[in-house]
């Protein structure tokens, strides 16, 4: 039977035809399925160890649900990075005896059409923290297996608990998993299944993204970055991140790999422990490193979050701040906003550079969250999943996390209203960056670069080569911040606050207890970490 079932099984997504006696004695075994989600490695993945584990057949499975491509923050960007990490996913699953399965449909079709042709017995899987959508969809999928008798194991893959009561020791905990060894991939008995061709990006309805910079997917990729930022980019880490410019090399750019899996924050944490061990008599790696991995602490802490609280894509953190901005955005706004059109040039350029690469670093990533939501006043669901397709790298759990925190819709963070004009001064002194993205202001001169309007020769240029500012940043940002503070003056407002320190906020300053006023002088703030 072995024999037989090995000459029929064909591989490359075509179908298969089994005779009706070897599928008889094929489903008399205990089959499971490992479904991959964001977690399109084999190496560090506990679920694919215990799947190996058990006595019985395994299907590697990825489920391409339409759905899911269909929500407000799926991209052709992301799908195509996605597509990309699958086939060396699949490459990697073939070397351990079991190709990569593919399905398209939704998820509890697919898994109890498995279930009724090979005699599933057990799901297993990482835990995701996901989106609203998600969290519905995996409530679906856990009431079929305890409908049909599957048992369903999700392990955790990185350090976010679920159904985490409390906050505190949370930190210790994560450090604790994050040392903790992990065992190397095992050799998996395969079983046939057929295998669906993955789609094409508008096959699943997704609009033109070309993305001409984008990131390649797959883990051979993510090993190179890796490999390079700890060898040759990173020294200059710590001090370069904020400019788009120099973080674009200094960074190490592995924010898409984390965010689909392909890595797991585990490995690349201990890889760099015992990098920056290896370094002696060089202080401004070390310096680099530690900034880097206390980035990748601040991405856990961000993720926990929206584990803690799933519905964090839809409403304010605290509630006081639900009307405080249009929920109907201004269109000619928004779409100059996602465009680069705003005539304010580093700001425009920032956009632009993100629409091409997919990526962004960290501070520009606070800047145009803020001038959207404090100078544009737009509300911060109608901008997020603009950004969320755009990110290559975008993780749910952190993305909607810190569009609430750069909103100041949280309650306990100190309002950051970064001025988008004086980030380019500051940002790209030399106007490399923003002339670069914006060539419309070749002709303006360096001196009048990042405010064109006050340049003697604005008035034929603007509003017929490039346009006219949108809003007046400093007077947009004052009257923005009137209106945030307004809302901390509302009755019941500190008591709520609390409670979102209770159960959202680091433990690192436990005095931060609200009896006056929840906000405090910012520290060097972990904002938008997952760009890193």
């Amino acid at each position: 039977t072995k024999h037989a079932v090995k000459s029929l099984w064909r591989h490359e997504n075509r179908y298969i035809t089994i005779d009706p006696v070897i599928q008889f004695i094929i489903c008399s075994r205990m089959v499971s399925v490992v479904w991959f989600k964001r977690d399109l490695r084999v190496v560090d993945h506990p679920a694919l160890v215990l799947a190996a584990d058990l006595d019985g057949p395994v299907i590697p499975l990825y489920i391409v649900e339409p759905e899911m491509w269909a929500q407000p923050d799926a991209s052709a960007r992301q799908w195509r990075f996605v597509v990309e990490s699958l086939a060396s996913l699949d490459m990697a699953l073939h070397s351990l005896g079991a190709p990569l399965v593919t399905r398209y449909g939704e998820a509890v079709q697919v898994l109890e059409s498995l279930r009724v042709s090979h005699n599933i017995t057990t799901l297993i899987s990482h835990e995701e923290t996901g989106i609203t959508w998600s969290y519905a969809r995996d409530k679906r999928v856990a009431g079929w297996a305890r409908a049909n008798g599957v048992a369903w194991r999700e392990l955790p893959q990185n350090a976010v608990t679920r159904r985490l009561r409390s906050r505190d020791g949370w930190s210790k905990a994560r450090d604790r998993f994050m040392a903790e060894p992990f065992a190397p991939p095992k050799p998996l008995q395969k079983i046939p299944a057929v295998s669906e061709p993955l789609p094409e990006a508008r096959a699943l309805g997704l609009e033109w993204d070309p993305c001409p910079e984008r990131q390649k997917g797959g883990r051979d990729a993510g090993m190179k970055l890796l490999a390079s930022f700890l060898t040759e980019r990173g020294e200059p880490y710590r001090t370069s991140m904020s400019s788009p410019l120099d973080g674009a090399q200094a960074c190490s750019r592995l924010s898409p790999h984390l965010a689909w899996g392909t890595l797991s924050t585990r490995e690349v944490i201990q890889t760099t422990l015992t990098r920056r061990g290896e370094l002696n008599g060089a202080p401004m790696w070390k310096k680099s490193l530690k900034s880097f991995t206390s980035r990748l602490a601040w991405r856990d802490h961000f993720m926990q979050k929206l584990e803690d609280a799933p519905d964090l894509d839809l409403r304010c953190l605290h509630s006081a701040y639900e009307g405080l901005r249009p929920f109907e955005p201004n269109a000619q706004r928004i779409a100059a906003w996602a465009a680069g059109q705003t005539g304010l040039p580093f700001f425009d350029a920032c956009m632009r550079f993100l629409q091409a690469t997919g990526w962004l670093n960290f501070r520009m990533r606070s800047m145009v969250v803020a001038v959207a939501s404090y100078h544009l006043w737009l509300d911060w669901r109608s901008t997020g999943p603009v950004l969320a397709r755009l990110f290559t790298d975008y993780e749910p759990g952190i993305h909607w996390s810190q569009m609430q925190m750069q909103s100041g819709t949280t309650g306990i963070n100190t309002l950051r209203i970064y001025n988008p004009i004086k980030q380019g001064y500051d940002q790209d002194p030399t106007g490399l960056f923003t002339r670069r993205w914006v060539p419309e202001l070749t002709p303006v001169p360096a001196a009048y670069l990042q405010e064109p309007w006050r340049w003697p020769g604005a008035g034929t240029f603007l509003g017929s080569r490039y346009p006219a500012p949108i809003v007046d940043a400093a007077k947009a940002a004052r009257a923005a911040r009137d209106r945030v503070w307004a809302v901390r003056q509302t009755p019941g407002f500190y008591s709520e606050a609390q409670g979102v320190v209770t159960k959202h906020a680091s433990r690192k300053d436990r005095s931060r207890q609200f009896t006056r006023d929840p906000v405090r002088k910012p520290k060097p703030n972990p904002q938008l970490s997952f760009d890193l």
